[in-house]
């Protein structure tokens, strides 16, 4: 693993500055600007761990399950410090740590090597159950999925079991970009909330709403947040 750090920028105006340095995958370009903003409150004003717990038992856990365009989520290490942004123009390269999909064992911060759809989910599930039975009930899970992924069986029965569980610690943000190919009656939101989820649907580019969203109550349950972010973006 790599383990530079550097001092955090805390600045989101410069996203697009370090997202540039990143070049080689512009296919994935429009799944990764729409995780942005979400990547961003999360890691800026929610998530409780830092380049130094990111090792610590009781840090919160973030899962990128929408890893196949990460090149957001390493704009948003950097600038808080898990490594530093030099890295960045290496993105892809056969000897950088930063791969076109993440992976833990390469770069400090990340929690879960990612990229196939369906998976980020369960793991979360399982993340719950074994802070569980380490009796660490404090820190959450965050896992960030795609609308796409929702059309993946496992992500059902992952969604399925979690209400019913009662699973508080698991927070799930769902970055909705129209481009699942399979519609649910009453959409996202309601698929979340038959299961038994707290539910809340909101503007995925807007901060404050995000951040309301992120930090709402929701006891005994777990929370999904639909982040809207427009058509394929």
């Amino acid at each position: 693993m790599t383990n530079t750090t550097a001092a955090p920028t805390g600045d989101y105006r410069d996203m697009n500055r370090l997202m540039s340095l990143m070049t080689g995958d512009e296919k994935h370009g429009p799944a990764a600007t729409s995780t942005l903003d979400a990547l961003w409150v999360l890691y800026d004003r929610v998530l409780r761990v830092t380049p130094g717990t990111a090792d610590a038992p009781d840090r919160d856990r973030f899962l990128l399950s929408k890893g196949h365009g990460p090149m957001a989520y390493y704009a948003v290490l950097a600038a808080h410090g898990f490594f530093g942004e030099e890295l960045l123009s290496g993105f892809g390269a056969y000897d950088s740590p930063l791969g076109h999909h993440p992976d833990r064992t390469l770069a400090p911060g990340i929690e879960i090597g990612s990229g196939s759809l369906g998976h980020g989910l369960p793991l979360a599930v399982g993340s719950v159950l074994g802070l569980r039975a380490q009796g660490l009930t404090d820190p959450r899970v965050w896992v960030l999925i795609g609308d796409a992924e929702l059309d993946e069986g496992s992500n059902h029965e992952a969604l399925a079991y979690a209400g019913p569980a009662g699973l508080e610690q698991l927070h799930t943000v769902v970055i909705d970009n129209a481009s699942a190919s399979y519609g649910r009656p009453g959409g996202i939101a309601a698929r979340f909330a038959a299961a038994g989820w707290s539910v809340d649907s909101v503007d995925g580019r807007d901060h404050e709403a995000l951040y309301a969203a992120f930090t709402a109550p929701h006891p005994g349950r777990p929370r999904a947040v639909v982040a809207r972010v427009g058509p394929k973006n």
